[in-house]
């Protein structure tokens, strides 16, 4: 999906639903799509903040306009990414929340990235494991461990309205990347698989608009990884390859360069999770098909 033209509702609180608002960051890029979207989840008597996205003043300013006089009582993060946790350490100073969530989570590494590398920061006051729950008056967010992006990766589900918030998990314009070391495509898959299972009424991602027909885009999402596999598997029957002169420039022709690195790490967690599967081995740079 291409970016929006501007202006884009970057600072502003938008009412999703009764218990739902949304302040758009100004981190928009080639990576973030218009940038990362906070989410304030509840009530004035207690109202939890999702995902508070860069450590960046005027989002900071924007946020404490939102809150108001709400009573914060738990800023949660998805995963540690720099573009969505590094405001809950100054959140949580002005506020006096909890900072709750995904485990703390900082790979140091010498590949290349396209996305957000993480926040060395985060440093959580309460960690969240599947199933626990975060409890206001008439709401309730519940934990959903989805590793794969990251394997910290949370999403969480509002269960009074149906609503899940995804994350990095499943966007709402983009293909997610899947970056290896941390980065796991036998992890992402399991996840997106115990999403499709469930019956989420909309889905509320970090990054581009609100998916109004959840089970619909992630089986989509699933066959289209599956679709990548197969392509690679076929590229690699004609000989051995490399990721990014041999594999990416073949799968990625109608996507804009810049974008390819990030491509490209999805492609070796693909390859990765076909070596443990036995399909494919590695000489250096180069993958072939296993003999």
């Amino acid at each position: 999906m291409a970016l929006p033209p501007k202006p884009w509702p970057t600072g502003h609180c938008e009412q999703l639903e009764p218990l739902v608002r949304r302040v758009l960051a100004p981190n928009g890029s080639p990576f973030t799509f218009t940038g990362t979207q906070t989410y304030l989840i509840g009530t004035e008597e207690a109202l939890a903040v999702l995902d508070p996205g860069p450590d960046e003043p005027t989002h900071l300013a924007a946020l404490e306009r939102a809150i108001g006089d709400a009573r914060v009582i738990a800023i949660c993060c998805t995963h540690t990414h720099r573009d969505h946790s590094p405001a809950a350490a100054p959140l949580a100073a002005r506020t006096g929340a909890p900072i709750v969530g995904c485990a703390p989570l900082a790979i140091d590494s010498d590949e290349p990235r396209a996305d957000a590398p993480f926040d060395h920061a985060y440093r959580p006051d309460r960690v969240l494991a599947d199933g626990d729950r975060i409890h206001g008056p008439g709401w309730t967010l519940a934990a959903l461990a989805t590793p794969g992006h990251t394997s910290n990766h949370l999403c969480f589900a509002l269960e009074e309205s149906g609503a899940l918030f995804t994350g990095d998990h499943v966007m709402g314009w983009s293909t997610t990347v899947v970056a290896p070391p941390d980065g796991d495509m036998g992890d992402y898959m399991r996840s997106l698989l115990r999403l499709h299972e469930r019956e989420d009424r909309i889905y509320y991602p970090a990054h581009g608009p609100a998916v109004e027909r959840p089970r619909q885009l992630v089986r989509g999402m699933i066959g289209h990884r599956r679709q990548r596999e197969r392509q690679i598997l076929r590229l690699l029957e004609e000989g051995p390859r490399s990721v990014a002169e041999g594999l990416v420039p073949a799968m990625y022709k109608g996507v804009a360069e810049v974008l390819w690195p990030a491509a490209g790490q999805s492609v070796r967690a693909h390859l990765i999770d076909l070596e443990r599967r036995g399909q494919v081995a590695r000489s250096g740079d180069l993958w072939a098909i296993a003999s």
